[in-house]
């Protein structure tokens, strides 16, 4: 492409460009009044996921989705067509950075494979916007650092995609954590896995993905462990198993077990696995009650029940209340429940790390979070 002018011609030959809606048409077109200004989001990356999100963004009221970013340009067009993307609004990942120049955008939301996310969110911080990744945010924690670090400088805010912290019914055993009703934590089991399809699939190479299933699946029972007993943990051991060692080649992990020691004495014994269905639990034990999650971090509706009985708050999308609640983190300073920034992510990286260590070497190890 000689020029960013060029590319957007070609991608606009078949698409008909709407012009950018002022914020206060968003909320007519919903029939609804925004609790305050609306986050104007740009998607890189338009997979499977980031049409989840997407989706899910129709039916928010203070997040719109306003551009895209793609290395395909028919999937640009496609998405020009489907939610009403101004061709001003469309970059590609070598011209992305031209974004400094364009109001209209004030976040994006990079949902590309893992080792893509380090130079694409300094990228995006460099170019002035505030950034949203998908976890994990990074390989491991030192690229992370360098990321919060960037976001920092820039003076934008680093948020990432953990919507299981606006999960309702995740909220209320936390509620309950806190408020005792549970008594002293004793113990949390996560299991987290399914069998995994395509050989191809980028989740399977090292180079795109930087592990297997741990970095994948696995962040849910590491996050979760955290959220659920309330602490950072101090140990970790860790062993992996590999049954296909054709499909999981050398440095991409087919299922792990690790285990987590806190502060209290609690501890947590979880699975990350790309080799076995029906996987998706979470389970905290105390003295005076216990809870469980199953499903626990599908895309919903997630089931629970504690000594208490069954959990009945309703179901939500996950994506759409994430971006909203987002919104409000950037304009309004709210601070959620649980934690969704760059530091947060640095410190499940932190983990990832040290159960790759421990699986290696077989010993227990330290940690510092």
């Amino acid at each position: 492409m000689n020029s960013r002018r060029d590319f957007l011609q070609k991608l606009t030959a078949s698409a008909f460009a709407l012009p950018f809606l002022p914020l206060q048409d968003l909320a007519a077109e919903k029939n609804t009044v925004p609790d305050g200004p609306v986050l104007r989001v740009a998607i890189m990356g338009l997979g499977s996921y980031g049409t989840r999100v997407a989706e899910a963004m129709k039916d928010c009221t203070r997040a719109k989705l306003v551009g895209v970013i793609s290395g395909t340009p028919s999937k640009i067009t496609d998405w020009q067509n489907k939610y009403g993307i101004p061709a001003k609004n469309c970059y590609n990942y070598e011209n992305f950075d031209q974004v400094k120049n364009n109001p209209d955008i004030e976040a994006i939301y990079v949902i590309t494979p893992n080792a893509l996310h380090h130079d694409q969110v300094i990228r995006v911080a460099k170019a002035g916007k505030h950034a949203i990744c998908e976890k994990p945010m990074a390989l491991n924690a030192k690229e992370g650092q360098e990321m919060v670090d960037a976001c920092k400088k820039a003076n934008v805010k680093l948020l990432v995609g953990y919507r299981m912290h606006f999960e309702p019914k995740t909220l209320e055993i936390i509620r309950m954590r806190k408020a005792g009703e549970l008594g002293r934590i004793r113990f949390f089991q996560g299991l987290c896995g399914f069998r995994s399809g395509d050989p191809n699939q980028w989740r399977l190479n090292k180079q795109l993905a930087g592990g297997g299933s741990l970095m994948d699946i696995g962040i849910y029972a590491i996050n979760g462990s955290r959220y659920m007993i309330g602490e950072e943990p101090v140990w970790v051991t860790a062993q992996e198993t590999k049954t296909d060692a054709v499909k999981f080649k050398q440095g991409v992990d087919e299922t792990i077990q690790f285990q987590l020691g806190f502060p209290s004495g609690a501890v947590a014994s979880c699975l990350s696995t790309y080799n076995m269905n029906n996987l998706d639990r979470f389970f905290l034990d105390g003295d005076s009650g216990f809870a469980e999650l199953y499903p626990s971090t599908g895309y919903g509706p997630i089931k629970g029940r504690t000594h208490k009985g069954e959990l009945t708050q309703p179901h939500k999308t996950h994506q759409t209340v994430q971006m909203d609640e987002m919104a409000a983190i950037i304009f309004d300073g709210k601070q959620p429940e649980v934690p969704i920034d760059g530091e947060e992510a640095v410190r499940d990286l932190k983990i990832i790390d040290a159960i790759y260590a421990a699986a290696g070497s077989g010993k227990k190890g330290e940690l510092k979070l």
